[in-house]
């Protein structure tokens, strides 16, 4: 089947699924193919619950029946109509990649833009190879401008991504030491990242630029359209930062009216956000709602609105205690900065549940040493570190180890730690928030 025909039976439905459990009725199937599953195994299965279609890619699963649709390979299908889609929608598409902040960012833009324009974005973390053609497929034709966020774990992810959402605009959030293993150091990462650069310049189109992250800036450096961002004044989007004790405050410069000179007064912005390193993920919606001119005070709005969830710089309080739960994702970069961040805080006590960082390779054991050095020279009150990563280095550090979340939570008695504020940090496979009262779970 042509893919334009494919198209026209998407159309009818607007709805796609790779996952049979989950039709709800009148959704193209698609049956891809993982390490421990094979999804055109669930066809049949699929088209019992309600789908319309069902796209296979194994002659043997294909039964006489007008709803199977037989194509060479179901994942490349499913890139493919996406793609189709994105042209035919025609809209501006912001892409979005980094080492840490993306979703937050993504979330911060979208917060932005949607009071000025209908707007959607990724839902979750769908941006992998397969999470982008599905955001892609769900941007509905109203739509005015979408938001795609991109991620990686090896090199030339980004570039194929870009490839299927030929986005318009986009950013690196940071480029720090995540997914060493992958990308086999901080120059792979960097390299990286810089696909979507990469993308957009030979394309013709326009990269918003993080002047506060100098290896982000170096990418830019010869791009002929940028748009940069930062704490720095020369900036065209120049924002600073009031402090976070906890939550994030700023002042933001707006820039000059052309048309009639008005340098518009400086605007404060209190956030939901923790920690200073948040600033820069503020500052990159700031800048791209006022590239697309939304009026100062509706970003002032969109940023106020918006309040973290999803175990992303989470505050929750529970009993006499205070919780940051941040357990979403962890790398060496991130870890510092919230720990630093926590630093600052005031608390009567303070107590650490820190999770190993996951997929650093090589590299593990010297970052994971790093940030046990980090918190000998501060100074907490209570210090738990879950993981084996964490436990093979922690042998000549006073603190305490566990081996897994299920182990901690066993000889964690929380009334211990009345009045206490908690950083609450690890990788996602560490699965913290386990630890939790059940409350939170």
């Amino acid at each position: 089947m042509e893919i334009s025909e494919l198209y026209k039976l998407f159309r009818e439905r607007n709805k796609v699924s790779t996952d049979s459990r989950k039709i709800t009725g009148g959704e193209i199937y698609f049956s891809l193919k993982g390490e421990r599953f094979n999804g055109n195994t669930y066809a049949a299965q699929a088209l019992e619950a309600g789908a319309a279609y069902a796209i296979i890619d194994e002659p043997a699963f294909k039964l006489d029946d007008p709803r199977y649709i037989l194509v060479e390979d179901g994942l490349e299908c499913l890139q493919e109509l996406s793609t189709y889609h994105r042209k035919a929608l025609g809209i501006p598409i912001f892409a979005i990649t980094g080492s840490n902040g993306k979703t937050t960012t993504k979330e911060l833009i979208h917060a932005v833009l949607s009071t000025s324009y209908k707007t959607q974005a990724t839902l979750g973390n769908l941006n992998n190879h397969i999470g982008v053609p599905l955001t892609l497929l769900s941007i509905r034709k109203d739509t005015q401008m979408a938001i795609v966020e991109m991620g990686a774990n090896h090199p030339y992810e980004i570039n194929q991504l870009c490839k299927h959402a030929l986005p318009n605009f986009g950013l690196i959030t940071n480029i720090g030491k995540a997914h060493l293993e992958g990308f086999g150091g901080i120059d792979g990462v960097m390299a990286a990242k810089g696909e979507l650069f990469e993308f957009l310049e030979h394309s013709g189109g326009k990269l918003f630029v993080n002047s506060n992250d100098e290896r982000v800036a170096k990418l830019a450096y010869w791009a002929p359209s940028v748009w940069t961002y930062g704490s720095n004044k020369f900036c065209k989007t120049h924002v600073e930062s009031l402090g976070a004790k906890p939550f994030l405050h700023l002042r933001w410069y707006p820039r000059k009216n052309k048309k009639t000179g008005e340098q518009p007064a400086p605007l404060t912005i209190e956030s939901s956000l923790i920690g200073e390193y948040n600033l820069d993920n503020i500052i990159a919606a700031i800048a791209v709602g006022d590239f697309f001119g939304v009026k100062p005070a509706m970003i002032k709005k969109g940023i106020e609105s918006y309040v973290p969830s999803n175990k992303r710089s989470q505050v929750l309080k529970l009993d006499n205690k205070q919780f940051i739960l941040d357990c979403y994702n962890a790398n060496p970069s991130s870890m510092r900065a919230a720990i630093a961040n926590f630093v600052q805080m005031t608390a009567p006590k303070k107590m650490l549940i820190l999770g190993d960082m996951l997929e650093l390779g090589a590299d593990s054991a010297i970052e994971h040493t790093a940030i046990l050095d980090q918190l000998k020279q501060i100074g907490f009150d209570q210090v738990l570190l879950v993981g084996e990563e964490f436990k093979a280095v922690a042998g000549n550090y006073d603190f305490k180890t566990f081996s897994d979340v299920q182990t901690l939570k066993a000889q964690l008695d929380w009334n211990s730690y009345n009045e206490f504020h908690v950083l609450v940090k690890g990788s996602r496979g560490i699965a913290l928030e386990k630890v939790l009262p059940e409350v939170v779970e």
